[in-house]
């Protein structure tokens, strides 16, 4: 389970995380916005542009895991930074379209010595799921 938000070390993990996001390239990229963040827990958006399309005239699936890692890695480095997946799972379960604006949650599931796990959800504009994953981490002091 995350550690309780209150704990002194969650909150100078929160801290370092937000300095380290100031102007991150990815997501000034892609223009995704966090609209929370909180010790094991990330809500990002971005807007679906017509240069995400693919040739089946839908948003390119890994635009759809693009904003469901950022929040992934939003939520897991709130309480373990630096922390560096080793996996990432992702069910595509329904079409984005150009105009969507998309919203990603990140939870963290258990953060551990050794591994992390999280778990993220992806919506649309009108609550509309188009995706689930999973990913796993491990703190980069372990390497």
């Amino acid at each position: 389970m995350p550690a309780s938000s209150s704990s002194p070390k969650n909150k100078g993990n929160l801290a370092a995380l937000m300095a380290k996001m100031e102007g991150e390239p990815i997501a000034s990229f892609y223009k995704i916005k966090v609209l929370e963040l909180s010790p094991g827990y990330s809500k990002v958006s971005m807007k679906m542009l017509p240069d995400y399309v693919n040739f089946n005239s839908v948003v390119f699936g890994s635009i759809i895991m693009g904003i469901a890692d950022y929040a992934f890695s939003l939520a897991i480095n709130s309480l373990t930074l630096p922390s560096l997946a080793t996996q990432f799972n992702i069910h595509l379960l329904s079409p984005a379209a150009v105009g969507d604006e998309l919203i990603a949650e990140g939870r963290v599931l258990r953060n551990g010595k050794r591994v992390g796990v999280s778990e993220m959800q992806v919506v649309n504009q009108d609550g509309k799921l188009i995706a689930k994953a999973t990913g796993t981490t491990i703190p980069a002091q372990s390497i």
